[in-house]
């Protein structure tokens, strides 16, 4: 008798160029998890509309909902964080698709793993989201520059811990939460001119996950909001 959990009812409310969605985008595709995108356009605002603001009071995307096909008048789970969506379906699908973290026996990879999305989730992102480009703009910053130094710092560290890390992929030779946010972010350093030759781990590392279907699966010229002249 098979032991594979039943695949939910997935529901993902995304916008394209959001390198927070991007990462469940990937991890869902990784996991082989198909589901239903509802796209947000930040540039609308539309992440603060009351559609999107009922569900997730951060006025962000992504936002992961799940429901249960077995039991339909169960209650939804609503994730609002995409790290706490990433750490969930590792947890609550193991027999969908490969994991996202090493294996508990290994504590240091798995530690490894979270410092380094980090890193990115933690440091870099907020930073040079859409709503801080916004606030600082008034004060004369440029938005290009802000941002590559920022997302430079980012990568530096992050280089730095991958050095001593990585195999084919950022922590041994597994796809991880480590790198389905690294990858979304080398996609928003490259809009702004960062030099990825500095960083050759994270070099080699965006080189074979770009091999992925995966990460082509998430990538945002591939999205059904993904306007038709940035496609593919």
């Amino acid at each position: 008798m098979s032991t594979t959990t039943p695949t939910p009812n997935v529901t993902l409310y995304t916008y394209f160029r959001s390198s927070c969605s991007a990462r469940l985008r990937i991890a869902l595709a990784y996991k082989g998890i198909p589901y239903n995108p509802v796209h947000i356009n930040l540039l609308k605002n539309e992440q603060s509309s009351e559609t999107n603001t009922s569900i997730n009071p951060s006025a962000t995307v992504p936002t992961l909902i799940i429901e249960d096909n077995q039991q339909p008048e169960s209650e939804k789970i609503i994730i609002t964080q995409s790290l706490s969506a990433l750490e969930y379906l590792n947890e609550a699908f193991p027999t969908h698709g490969p994991p996202l973290l090493p294996p508990p026996s290994n504590p240091l990879a798995r530690c490894t793993v979270r410092t380094l999305a980090n890193i990115i989730a933690c440091d870099t992102q907020p930073v040079t989201n859409l709503r801080i480009l916004k606030l600082v703009a008034p004060y004369g910053a440029d938005r290009t520059s802000w941002s590559k130094e920022l997302i430079e710092d980012g990568l530096a560290a992050y280089e730095k811990i991958a050095a001593r890390s990585a195999g084919r992929f950022s922590v041994g030779d597994e796809i991880s939460i480590a790198d389905v946010c690294l990858i979304p972010a080398v996609w928003g350093a490259e809009r702004v001119g960062v030099d990825l030759g500095s960083f050759p781990t994270i070099r080699r590392v965006v080189d074979a996950l770009e091999g992925e279907e995966c990460v082509r699966r998430g990538h945002w010229r591939g999205q059904g909001d993904t306007p038709e002249e940035l496609r593919w």
